[in-house]
């Protein structure tokens, strides 16, 4: 078994990360723990300090275990149990990891953070309120992504399955090197696209079983504006919308190609005027469909907000590229939508986003107007995920190309500011395998 295969077989549903740990400083005489292994998944919030696992020299006893086994500074401990690999289990099995579950709820959980600032890249100052009008064109939010660390320390005695007790420890253990396994399934690559000299870093996930000799599909995913410059990872690790065609249960279901594009400053706004970087995305595509099996009939577009509406504009400047797309919170012209009445493709937005579900509105009634079949539904965001895949099958039952969901307003999570009913959305709308099976099975 390669690496890559015990990995990937340590993770269980969700998209999880886990970040390896060494002492910080040596432990005390009588600790017998080797390090610490930090563990986050990723939500869609973005990604979150779920778990901490301490190696032990030996299998532990599980029942020697409570809450109150360890601490973490600033953390809920939630559960304490052993498993074989650092990793987050339902039910616990034998050996020398001790798992330390912490509230993904505790407020210094998430690692994804709020950009530093908006620049414009001629370095002057972007507006700060763009709940009205998006960020320009060439402007960068830099968001922060923190490092997965944390001090873990054995605070009562516990026992291993010979019946062998370890005291509690006198020092505790700090993370300092890092691992993520479902990230890590991602390549980091740069294109130097050669037709218009631009250069645009992605993130590349091929199927763990990939063989030239098969066909596969691709899906594209492209992130929103608060993303742009962010290290060549964000678009994995701020929430779910390329990480879960990724996750082992959608695999096991479609395998397909994953690529994450990571744009640096602003690509398409509310002039609807794309800049450079979008020819170089389709450029990018043609490249990879050359360089790999995949099937130039089977590529599949998807993006919330700014990579929502690049989704729908290169659906109507090459109309023949995609086989379907999924569009969340996105918008454009009615006007100029005409290609789009051709095409297969599912929009989820919000009720209450006051530029995208009006804008949405206008296309479909649009689309229909140029002989489009369309399925309406209205959705609770609270709804549970029994409620969304019976919605799901309600929609998909109609056998019509063009899918339009909104959910109900103040059903999606709560992101704070004017623009929360437009990022809660993909919170919501990336998490529902039922969509993801309708964009794949086209």
């Amino acid at each position: 078994m390669n690496r890559r295969q015990f990995l990937t077989g340590a993770l269980s549903a969700g998209a999880l990360t886990v970040v390896a740990a060494a002492c910080s400083s040596e432990p005390a005489p009588t600790s017998r723990a080797r390090g610490a292994t930090a563990i986050t998944q990723v939500f869609g919030d973005g990604q979150k300090l779920i778990a901490v696992a301490v190696e032990y020299d030996i299998d532990i006893e599980s029942t020697s275990l409570s809450t109150s086994s360890y601490s973490v500074p600033g953390r809920t401990i939630t559960r304490v149990y052993t498993n074989s690999a650092p990793a987050v289990i339902a039910t616990p099995v034998v050996g020398r990891y001790v798992i330390v579950e912490m509230s993904s709820a505790d407020a210094n959980a998430l690692l994804w953070g709020d950009p530093q600032s908006t620049t414009r890249s001629s370095k002057s100052t972007a507006p700060q309120n763009q709940t009205q009008s998006g960020p320009p064109q060439g402007s960068s939010a830099k968001p922060v992504i923190r490092s997965a660390a944390a001090t873990v320390r054995q605070t009562r005695a516990i026992r291993t399955v010979s019946g062998t007790t370890y005291p509690a420890a006198g020092t505790a253990m700090r993370t300092s090197a890092s691992v993520d396994p479902l990230v890590d399934l991602f390549e980091q690559k740069s294109f130097s696209d050669p037709e218009n000299g631009q250069v645009l870093k992605y993130n590349l996930f091929v199927p763990r079983n990939y063989s030239p000799t098969r066909s596969y599909p691709l899906v594209l995913f492209m992130h929103d504006a608060s993303v742009v410059g962010a290290d060549v990872k964000g678009p994995l690790v701020q929430g779910l919308g390329a990480v879960c065609w990724a996750s082992p249960d959608d695999q096991a279901r479609h395998e397909c190609f994953v690529l994450a594009p990571q744009y640096d400053s602003v690509v398409l706004s509310d002039d609807y005027i794309p800049g450079p970087l979008f020819d170089t995305t389709v450029n990018l595509v043609h490249e990879l469909t050359r360089r790999y099996s995949i099937d130039p009939k089977r590529l599949h577009a998807t993006g919330q907000s700014m990579g929502a509406m690049m989704t729908l504009g290169m659906n109507i400047k090459h109309p023949d590229l995609f086989a379907s797309s999924y569009v969340v919170a996105g918008q454009w012209p009615a006007e100029q939508s005409a290609p789009l009445a051709r095409k297969r493709f599912w929009v989820t937005v919000s009720q209450g986003d006051t530029k995208a579900y009006p804008t949405e509105n206008s296309i479909m009634s649009a689309l229909e107007q140029q002989g489009a079949q369309v399925t309406r539904a209205t959705w609770d965001g609270r709804a549970s995920q029994q409620q969304f895949s019976t919605q799901v099958s309600e929609v998909t039952e109609h056998n019509t190309s063009i899918n339009y969901v909104s959910f109900l307003a103040g059903t999606v999570p709560a992101t704070g500011g004017g623009a929360s009913e437009h990022m809660g959305t993909w919170r919501v709308a990336y998490s529902i395998p039922g969509i993801r099976d309708w964009v794949l099975t086209s």
